[in-house]
């Protein structure tokens, strides 16, 4: 059986992780909340996407 889990989620789930241990602080995970989200608005975004594609395929096709 196969489970996918979306990035965002993953991300999320993280981000929520570091919070809790204290490994960040709460400003900076707003600030990289934020750069997200600016960065998606960017070209840079379809290149960020491709990289993200291809990283997570290489990653799947190791498990086989």
């Amino acid at each position: 059986m196969v489970l996918t889990i979306p990035l965002v989620l993953l991300l999320a789930v993280v981000a929520v992780m570091l919070l809790r241990f204290r490994a960040v602080g709460a400003g900076a995970a707003v600030v990289v909340a934020l750069f997200g989200f600016y960065l998606a608005d960017t070209g840079a975004a379809d290149t960020v996407n491709q990289l993200v594609t291809a990283v997570t395929g290489a990653l799947a096709d190791t498990g086989r």
